[in-house]
This record gives structure tokens, sequence and C-alpha cells, in this order.
């Protein structure tokens, strides 16, 4: 059992049935009402009585006594002889005759006490050397409760099905703010800042009440400061451009009035503005994603087009590293999506496979379509059996990454190593961009060591319609250096 509800729900219902049933077969095992023992402890008398009567007045003196019996005491009596006669010359039903026999337990037993019967049996021996077998059958009031024969069924029913509905309704109060607090904690993990677990029902002030409370204030707080630093690299990132472009102005008018002595420290100033000027950008377009879907406008995107691009494109970069750039494209692949995040995306992977590749190595862009179909045992819903999927995996030839920084290669400005990152170029944001992209169109990222050495980067997006699988055609192949 995984629910809290069910678990409080149950342990609480079992107790609570435990403690009725144990209270009922408790009360039956001391004994009966005040009237079945009144009635109990005058059975001897009845019997003497009944004999009497039989023995001065015969059949009419005993029915008249019995008669007078039952309209005081409001009990049935059997009177037998010695041979099983009943002396009314009545026909007794047949578990009166049981009774008189001693076949069935009575009230006066001890199985009787545990389970109410509805009879009382006394025999005794007249002077007449005759034996005489009474038999009474106890009112009807004092087992209504428990059913017919005695059975305590129905009050143990009743018992049961009242305390479920009040553990129910105890249960529900319990961890209706557990299951609150969840569908907001999983919002907020979501993305969603404006999750709220919401004000407790009926005015609480317990723990639980105020643990969601405690929530509310820290997803406002978190909310915040993470809007707040949103808005601060915002405004540092556009700050920052106005003195870049008075400094690029500055650089050209340098250029003009200096010699050939000041050219190259000229040159390593543009390239550091140059720099610069593309991190601001960066910073820029990762406080963009920051900001959900509603930045973006999406439109059905060809995959396979801006591999082709981002692959030709690169493949002039990797010439300086004596390497190649070699895409396959296997299924054509649309998504519903912005073409220039996600080229901006791929693009970002496959320049950085690019920089840590070997010499001489060449880097591979695979694009192929998953058709989302279970495996067999698997536990998928329907919905995530039919969705479809896009994969782009990246590959390069490179020393790899430590496994415990893979998960941390998609935070901005991190870097394996600061001196390598200064040799590349790189800054840190291009995998950070990355991610932020990726998620923002319903996908994921993954990284993972290759065996025979590298880094594999997967990203894999939702397709905007099924699609259907084709084979590898050497005409997709496209090996560009």
């Amino acid at each position: 059992m995984r629910s809290l509800f069910v678990r409080i729900f149950l342990s609480y219902w079992i107790a609570q049935a435990l403690f009725l049933v144990l209270a009922i077969l408790t009360t039956l095992a001391i004994g009966h009402s005040g009237e079945v023992s009144n009635i109990q402890a005058q059975q001897a008398r009845f019997l003497n009585e009944a004999v009497q009567a039989y023995q001065g007045g015969g059949e009419d003196g005993a029915r008249k006594y019995l008669r007078s019996v039952r309209d005081s005491q409001h009990v049935r009596l059997y009177l037998f002889d010695e041979r099983g006669r009943e002396l009314l010359g009545r026909q007794p039903p047949e578990w009166i005759e049981r009774v008189e026999r001693g076949q069935t337990h009575t009230a006066d037993t001890l199985l009787g006490r545990l389970r109410p019967m509805q009879f009382l049996r006394e025999s005794t021996t007249a002077p007449d050397g005759h034996r005489y077998t009474l038999v009474t059958e106890l009112p009807p009031e004092s087992h209504t409760l428990f059913g017919p024969h005695g059975v305590p069924g129905l009050g143990i029913l009743i018992a049961i099905l009242s305390s479920g509905l009040v553990c129910s309704i105890l249960a529900r109060y319990l961890t209706s703010p557990i299951v609150r607090l969840r569908a907001a904690t999983q919002k907020l993990a979501s993305g969603d800042l404006t999750a709220r677990a919401g004000e407790p029902w009926s005015r609480r002030h317990d723990e639980m009440a105020e643990l969601m409370r405690d929530f509310d204030r820290m997803a406002e707080r978190l909310e915040n400061l993470v809007n707040a630093q949103s808005r601060l690299l915002t405004d540092i990132s556009h700050e920052l451009r106005s003195p870049l472009a008075r400094l690029n102005v500055a650089l050209e008018l340098a250029r003009q009035r200096s010699g050939s002595d000041a050219r190259s420290a000229l040159d390593r100033i543009d390239r550091e503005t140059n720099r610069l000027n593309e991190m601001i950008q960066r910073l820029l377009t990762i406080a963009r994603l920051e900001a959900g879907n509603n930045s973006i406008e999406k439109s059905p995107v060809a995959l396979e087009l801006i591999i082709h691009e981002i692959a030709r494109d690169a493949a002039f970069e990797a010439q300086s590293r004596h390497c190649q750039v070699q895409a396959t494209i296997v299924d054509d692949c649309v998504v519903m999506g912005s073409a220039s995040l996600l080229h901006s995306a791929i693009e970002n992977v496959v320049r950085n496979a690019i920089r840590y590749t070997e010499e001489g190595t060449s880097v591979e862009v695979r694009l192929e379509q998953d058709a989302g179909l279970p495996n067999s045992g698997a536990g998928l819903n329907h919905e995530s059996a039919v969705k479809a999927e896009a994969i782009v995996r990246v590959t390069d030839s490179g020393p790899g990454v430590p496994e415990d920084a893979l998960d941390k290669l998609f935070r901005p400005f991190y870097r394996i190593d600061d001196a390598r990152g200064r040799l590349t170029g790189g800054v840190g944001l291009g995998l950070a961009i990355t991610d932020r992209a990726v998620r923002l169109h319903g996908g994921t990222i993954r990284v993972s060591n290759r065996p025979q050495g590298g880094l594999m980067v997967e990203i894999r997006l939702p397709l905007s319609s099924a699609e259907k699988e084709n084979g590898v055609d050497p005409r997709n192949v496209v090996i560009l250096s």
C-alpha cells in the first residue's frame, strides 16, 4: 500500500472494528440484560410451580400457570416429561425439542454466553419419581440487536460500517493537506514558481496546516528570489551592451589612428570584446528561456534541415583541428517549436563536441525517430506508450567527462577545467542554453561517456505528429570536412 490515505484509513478502521467486536463479545460473555438474568434466576421456581400445577390440575392447570408466566414475564414455557412429550399437547418446533434433549447450547452455558441464545433449559425430579424438563424461550427484546436466532451479525455489521465512515472522514482530514502539498511540490519542481498549497480547509491550526503555510511562504520567497535574479541578470546584460558598443567604436577609431605596432594589441581587444558581447547575448538568451513557454512562438520545424545546416557550418570550424562532421539522417522528424532556439541548442552541442574531440577524429550527429512503443512488461500508461520522439545524438572522440560532473554540465558558467575553458574559448553557457531550450520544447537531454571514449549527448523532442519509420538511406548521410 503506497497511499498514506489507505494506510491511515485501514489502520483506524481495523482497530475500531476490532474494538467494537471485542466490546460486543465481552458484553455477551458477561451476561445478558437484567431482565434475562432475572428470568434465569427464577427458572427453577418456574419449573417447580409448573410441575405442581400439572400434578394438581392436570393439563388445564399447567396451561393456566404457563399462560400467567407468559403474560407477566413475556416468555414462553414448554414442559416436557422424561419421554420428551410436551405435557400441554402442543407440537413444539424442532429446535425446542433439540434444546430439551440438550443438543443445543443455551444462555446458561459458556458457549451460550459468547453467542447469545434464545432459550433456557432446567430439569428436576418430582417426589413421585417422574423427571420433568422446562424450556424457556427468552424475550425477543433481548436479542433483536443481534439478528435472528441470537447471531450478532447485524449489530457488528452496523458498527463496522459506521466506524468505517468515521475513519474515512478522519483519514481524509489528515491526508488532504499532504495531497495538496505533493501537488504543489510537483508543480514547483517542474518550474512553476507560482505553485501554492493554498489555505487549509476549515481554518485549521494544527501541524499540517502550519506546514502548508510554511510551504507557501517558502514558495513565495523562492519566486521572488528567482525573479529578482532573472531581472538582475537581464538588467546587467542590457547595461553592459551600451559600454561595449562604445568600446567597439573607440576600437575602430584607435585602429585608424594607430600604427602597425599596436595592431596585435587591438586585435586582442577586439577578440575579447566580441567574446564578452557573445557572453552577454547568451545571458540574455538564458533569461528569455527562463521566462517560460509564453516567451516563444512555436511552429512546425524540420529537424533534418537544421542538422544539415549546422553540420555544414560546423565543418568550417572543424577544419582547424583536422576533424570531420558527419550527419546521419535516419528519419525525417518534424517538431513544434522555435527554429532559432532549436538551431542554437543543437549547434551548441555540436560546437562543444568539435572543441573537445581529438584531432583527426570525427563528430557524429545522428537524427532518428523513436516510435514510443512500450516494452513487454513495462508498466506504461496509454499516453506514454504512444508518445513518439525525435532523437538527436551527438558523439565525439574526446577525453569524456568525469562521472560526478555529468549532471553539472548544464549549469550556467560551469566548466570542468577553467584552463581548458579559456583555451577553447568556452564560458560555460552553451550547454545551459541547450538544456533550457530543450526543456522549453517539452524534451529531455542526457549526457553519458562512451565506452570506447568520448562523450554522447542525446536530445529527445516530442514529434508534432506520428511519422513513418524509414530505413537509413545513403543519400541522407552527409560528411563534411
